[in-house]
């Protein structure tokens, strides 16, 4: 008998009531290349049900990895078949113009393994990290090396996290995401004093 899940995890349980596995890797599948879906609470979600015994916590930690890590390529191919070309033609409007992405691009080419890992943990970056990545031209090998790793914390964490403590998850969920907006804005500071640095130093090379 599937454990009741608590507080905003409760209107996934019929949907992993009745497609299970599926739901796991399809969620998270189609998150990762943009489309917004719950993939970080159905993975939570999933961790409780193998924690009661309804699933293999075994089989919803690989399905969510691959899921992950497909879904990031998908978004990877997107914006490198695409993406450039909607940045240069409308880039503008948003006052990127082709010289500020290609500050951007060799901004994310010396940094872009660091971001690729991180942001796996942040809300709204994770659903449009393989755009990005693929946008600003990131080589494929490097991507899929550091998005498998971001991939691997990622699902480790909530899936071990989500098995052991159960329906007690919420209030540990909330407690981590209070330290994820710490760690937001610590690498919100990093990133800004590497791109100051990067500046300064074209600068005195101009």
């Amino acid at each position: 008998m599937a454990p009741p899940l608590p507080g905003p995890l409760a209107h996934l349980a019929p949907l992993l009531t009745h497609y299970g596995y599926w739901a796991v890797g399809g969620v998270v599948l189609v998150e990762d290349f943009g489309v917004p879906a719950p993939g970080e609470t159905i993975l939570i979600a999933a961790g409780i049900y193998a924690g009661a015994g309804d699933l293999n916590i075994v089989a919803v930690a690989v399905i969510a990895f691959a899921a992950a890590v497909a879904g990031d390529n998908v978004g990877y191919l997107i914006g490198n078949t695409g993406g450039r070309a909607f940045v240069h033609r409308w880039g503008r409007y948003v006052f990127l113009t082709p010289k500020r992405f290609q500050a951007a691009e060799e901004f994310f080419t010396r940094h872009g393994g660091k971001i690729v890992t991180v942001a796996r943990f942040v809300e709204g970056l994770r659903q449009v990290n393989g755009i990005i990545a693929g946008t600003s031209g990131m080589p494929w090998r490097r991507f899929f090396v550091f998005n498998a790793l971001g991939a691997a914390l990622w699902v480790g964490l909530w899936a071990s996290v989500a098995y052991v403590a159960g329906t007690h998850i919420t209030a540990i969920y909330d407690e981590i995401s209070r330290y994820q907006l710490y760690a937001l804005i610590a690498l919100g500071v990093l990133a800004a004093a590497l791109a100051l640095r990067h500046v300064l130093r074209h600068r005195h090379q101009g």
